[in-house]
């Protein structure tokens, strides 16, 4: 059974169904893992990162002794701890009480995986580190953020490529079409030139 913080055994599953001209898109942790599978699996067209920077914590964003407080309030409730990142990560949505009603309908008001997945996607905030991919990446790489993501350094606000307006963490949530708009675009033009130099475009509608 492949553990799930076992990513070379991920990327040995996912090797065979993932088509040469894919478009990888990650959000927030889905982000950090995605950009690490790079190290394991043959490049995408473009990797396109939503709500994501080089690493989860930042002493500008969600400090390393936060998500250590975090961890351990999981180890003793998990379900409660669970509900309380929900309501964590919706804190930059223009209206967080229809956000998180809208999350919940999407995904259940119980948590679909297991408290050990859990906890190992709360490692993995902890301790992956993508940096040095980024520093080098073998795709193209289009970074996107909310412009009111609590969850993100100002800076990692600042360095994406694309900033979307009036929403946080969760635009998928607030702002569904015009991140679509966005993503649409990259997939027609990933791979003629136009995203690499789509640096500092900011979204204001």
């Amino acid at each position: 059974m492949l553990a799930p913080d076992d990513l070379a055994g991920l990327g040995r599953r996912m090797a065979a169904a993932l088509p040469a001209d894919a478009i990888w898109v990650g959000w927030s942790l889905g982000g950090l893992l995605a950009c690490a599978l790079l190290a394991h699996l043959s490049a995408p067209r473009t990797l396109v990162m939503l709500g994501t920077g080089p690493r989860f914590c930042n002493m500008e964003g969600v400090t390393p002794q936060e998500l250590g407080t975090f961890r351990r309030a999981f180890a003793r409730s998990p379900e409660a701890t669970w509900q309380h990142f929900l309501r964590w990560q919706l804190q930059g949505e223009p209206d967080p009480r229809t956000a998180r009603r809208r999350l919940l309908d999407l995904i259940g008001r119980k948590p679909s995986a297991s408290h050990s997945t859990l906890a190992t996607g709360l490692t993995q905030l902890a301790t992956l580190d993508v940096a040095p991919i980024l520093a080098a990446p073998p795709c193209s790489v289009l970074r996107m953020a909310g412009q009111q993501d609590p969850l993100l350094s100002p800076a990692s606000r600042h360095a994406a490529d694309v900033t979307l307006s009036a929403t946080g963490h969760c635009p998928m949530l607030t702002r569904p079409d015009l991140l679509a708009d966005h993503l649409v675009d990259i997939a027609q033009h990933a791979g003629d030139g136009r995203n690499e130099t789509a640096g500092s475009r900011e979204e204001m509608s």
